[in-house]
């Protein structure tokens, strides 16, 4: 993950589908694509691993660059890497108890070490380190066990690798031995693997970004053709920090156009790092998680939470902590939030909104902005049509409400609990 989107709440906003700057033919989706997309969209909560050698520095993901190392003394983390408190049922279990209905793994970061049992290179978690056990292959099963989508974080970039051309991030490299072609072979049989190995749902690109300023054709729209030649239905995300290319769409830090008919997916950290660093203690709250979560959903976006686990295999629990705040909300408001998309009801001083065909959630997220009248609340919405019911969540006590002719509709609600990370209103209406 590029460091610098620790600081950006929502800034990596992903189209997971492939698609192509270059003059092809437009790329047709699988009808196992397809369905996929829907049951992506039915989780709005899916959990991030940033987990490689690098926790064993405890300075984040970024230490081989961040740090100044040398590669070569960099990769003898590798011989001491042994996460003896790697339980993969167990976290798999604190995810789903989460209310997550998805896990994405960094599969291979950019300092090149793959989490995965590969024929492809020696430095990989099986062959190079003394736990020798394939982590990635016994979390896939473990989530998929417990009923959950699994995805592959995979890097674009390589810090150690002679053949990966040095882009704008790294360490200094010989540009005689720079040969893309051959690395993008080798990401290739990498990528192959990882498909007909493991079956992964979905692929997670990061890295495009690494070239920017020069001109550089990443081959992507053949990357995407060459994985769906293997799996039609896999879904591809990209975190190119660009405009769309072709049939994606991705957005960095705002201001991009995103299409509505593609799943999307915003990515943030738990804390300030990725990767896990030993001094960053300063977690965001479960309410401010919460918050992250129902504003995401109300634009039609999942929300990819990240944990950077320890080196002892251990995840922190200051995460554990978070994981669990969320499962208890998740366990009353998960309705309210998988499956929805984007409301009519535009976003408001005090809260937004979610929307299934028949029903609108309000979500009071910043109690003190709701006007007050004597000892209620009063929300005025736009709203066409009349509701067939209004009403509290989850207690589902009837509420006053009137709609008038320039189509706005006035709900008297209790005062609402200023404490309360999120008050909800359920708006039911015939289907349009």
């Amino acid at each position: 993950m590029h460091n610098r989107l620790s600081v950006i709440a929502l800034a990596a906003t992903l189209t997971l589908l492939a698609g192509s700057a270059r003059a092809q033919a437009p790329y047709v989706p699988s009808e196992g694509n397809l369905q996929s997309r829907k049951e992506f969209s039915q989780h709005r909560l899916g959990i991030f691993l940033h987990w490689g050698i690098y926790s064993t520095y405890a300075q984040g993901e970024w230490y081989l660059s961040t740090g100044h190392l040398d590669p070569e003394t960099y990769s003898e983390a590798a011989a001491g890497f042994y996460p003896a408190r790697f339980d993969a049922e167990q976290w798999a279990r604190a995810f789903k108890e989460s209310g997550a209905g998805y896990v994405t793994l960094t599969s291979r970061h950019h300092d090149g070490f793959s989490m995965f049992k590969t024929a492809q290179t020696p430095f990989n978690v099986v062959d190079a380190t003394p736990f020798g056990r394939d982590v990635l292959g016994e979390l896939t099963k473990a989530v998929k066990d417990q009923g959950m989508r699994m995805h592959y974080y995979y890097s674009l970039i390589d810090w150690i690798r002679p053949d990966y051309p040095k882009g704008n991030s790294g360490v200094a490299k010989d540009p005689a031995k720079a040969d893309y072609n051959a690395y993008f072979e080798f990401e290739k049989r990498q990528i192959r693997e990882l498909l007909e190995q493991y079956h992964p749902q979905a692929l997670w690109f990061d890295g495009q970004w690494d070239q920017g300023g020069r001109p550089f054709d990443w081959r992507m729209r053949e990357l995407y053709d060459f994985i769906h030649g293997i799996d039609p239905d896999c879904m591809i995300g990209n975190n190119h920090h660009s405009a769309a290319v072709g049939g994606e769409t991705a957005g960095f830090s705002g201001g991009v156009t995103v299409s509505e008919s593609l799943p999307l997916e915003a990515c943030e950290t738990m804390n300030n790092n990725w990767g896990y660093h030993v001094a960053d203690l300063n977690y965001k709250s479960v309410r401010t998680l919460v918050h992250l979560l129902v504003r995401g959903a109300s634009k039609g976006s999942n929300l990819l939470l990240n944990i950077g686990p320890q080196a002892n295999g251990a995840l922190p629990e200051p995460a554990l902590d978070r994981l669990r705040g969320l499962g208890e909300w998740m366990r009353t408001y998960a309705s309210t939030v998988d499956g929805c998309g984007v409301s009519p009801v535009p976003p408001q001083s005090w809260g937004v909104s979610t929307y299934r065909p028949e029903t609108i959630f309000l979500h009071i997220l910043e109690p003190s902005a709701v006007p007050a009248s004597g000892d209620k609340g009063v929300l005025v919405i736009p709203f066409q049509g009349k509701p067939t019911a209004v009403k509290t969540f989850p207690a589902g006590t009837a509420l006053k409400w009137k709609a008038d002719k320039e189509g706005f509709l006035t709900i008297s609600i209790p005062a609402p609990d200023a404490s309360a990370m999120d008050t909800v209103i359920q708006i039911d209406r015939a289907s349009l």
